[in-house]
């Protein structure tokens, strides 16, 4: 096996598993969420015919009772591929308003769409009848382009697909480099720049495989030369489907990631939010359960469930205001920096000594009084008041129950004999 035949594996491998991934997605998802179906259907039809291009498949069709009937497979699946591609670029477009303005782009994506359909069914039917009249099949082949090199016959049946799949290259690279350079979140850009840099590839690959096989029609090359040659391009296209695959790939990727870090926060914030949940349970919107059980609650996305524990959070350390003895946060303060000299660790610190004690007093039946002062919080959106959370429900962690008994008696003892300025801000 050689290392072209082996990339070829992998990059198959690849496209076979990015559509597996994205197939619950496209099958079961939304019904009018035609951009996931169209992109998916790109992805099987070209993993089918990559898989055609690999060794084993390649020559164990090729050698069937129809000679090189890998090739026609691999140029079926290829053109619904292609069909499925530009379904794509219309969808990810969006709706616009019937009576509204239509960008110019967008216009041409549509009509370029409307005219794939009734090129891809002409396309496959030429194929299919240059395929068994003009195509000198007497021999299996094993490298079609390169074993055909010279023949007028594959040289029209490659022109006729290599004339499609330019044509859909060239739309792709076109619309996706406008999209790339509109393109405001970075993981999108990256993606778009990716597919676009693929598609780039893909013209240049079409267009130097015809040249190649109108030239050989005039000057047959040497067997050398044509092997060598096809093995280049080969690699190229392996490129590309590469780039593809990854770069269609890079915002599922981003989207996952964050998930995944959704999922870490909840992880790190359930300890602090149950026994907040646990001394004022009329909070939150269902009974607060254990980690395990919160995880697989899946009628509630996980960036929400996330931004209200960060809600409830709040509101009982707002609550916990009107239990807490004045000197609380000058007490808390102070336990803190005690424990660290690290001022980015002294205030996530300082707000878990004023919660854990704010609660011992509340468990101990001290009555609701006035608002308590409590630390000013500068969070400048929800991801950093979450992300503040977690720094806090981190230092919770370190807090026992007994120091912050101290702080709390410390507390009540009588007025602090260093104080910072105290607001009147929520927060914990």
């Amino acid at each position: 096996m050689t290392p072209l035949d082996l990339a070829g594996y992998l990059i198959a491998g690849l496209m076979t598993a990015v559509a597996l991934w994205r197939m619950p997605a496209a099958l079961w998802g939304d019904e009018e969420d035609r951009r996931r179906r169209a992109l998916w259907g790109c992805y099987a039809g070209f993993a089918l015919a990559l898989w055609t291009k690999t060794e084993a498949v390649r020559i164990g069709l090729n050698n069937s009772a129809v000679t090189d009937l890998a090739v026609l497979i691999k140029h079926y699946t290829a053109t619904v591929a292609i069909l499925a591609i530009l379904s794509y670029i219309v969808a990810i477009y969006g709706s616009y308003p019937e009576e509204g303005a239509v960008p110019r782009h967008v216009r041409f994506a549509r009509l370029v769409q409307k005219l794939a359909a009734k090129a891809s069914v002409a396309t496959l039917v030429l194929l299919t009848v240059l395929f068994f009249t003009v195509v000198d099949r007497s021999q299996p082949s094993d490298r079609f382009v390169s074993d055909h090199a010279g023949e007028w016959g594959a040289t029209l049946y490659m022109s006729v697909f290599y004339l499609y799949l330019g044509a859909a290259s060239a739309v792709c690279a076109f619309q996706w480099a406008l999209a790339t350079l509109d393109a405001r979140r970075r993981h999108l850009r990256i993606g778009l720049g990716m597919m676009t840099f693929a598609m780039f590839i893909g013209v240049g690959y079409t267009v130097s495989r015809t040249l190649f096989l109108w030239i050989s029609v005039v000057d047959e090359p040497s067997e050398e030369f044509a092997l060598r040659f096809d093995q280049i391009t080969e690699a190229a296209q392996l490129v590309l489907f590469a780039f593809f695959a990854l770069g269609a790939s890079v915002p599922a990727f981003a989207a996952g990631a964050r998930r995944a870090r959704l999922w870490r926060a909840q992880v790190r914030l359930h300890a602090l939010w149950y026994e907040l949940m646990a001394a004022f349970p009329d909070q939150p919107f269902d009974p607060p359960a254990s980690l395990a059980r919160e995880l697989t609650r899946f009628n509630v996305p996980a960036d929400l469930r996330v931004d209200r524990w960060a809600a409830d959070i709040a509101d009982a350390a707002e609550k916990l205001r009107h239990y807490a003895p004045e000197g609380l946060l000058d007490a808390a303060a102070r336990a803190a920096a005690r424990d660290t000299d690290d001022p980015r660790r002294a205030e996530p610190l300082t707000d878990a000594y004023w919660i854990r004690a704010a609660l011992l007093a509340k468990e101990s039946g001290a009555p609701a009084g006035g608002a308590a002062p409590v630390a000013a919080q500068h969070a400048a959106d929800q991801d950093g008041e979450v992300a503040r959370l977690v720094r806090v429900a981190a230092a919770y962690r370190s807090v026992g129950e007994e120091p912050a008994r101290a702080v709390l008696t410390a507390a009540t003892a009588g007025p602090a004999r260093t104080a910072p300025t105290p607001t009147t801000e929520t927060g914990a």
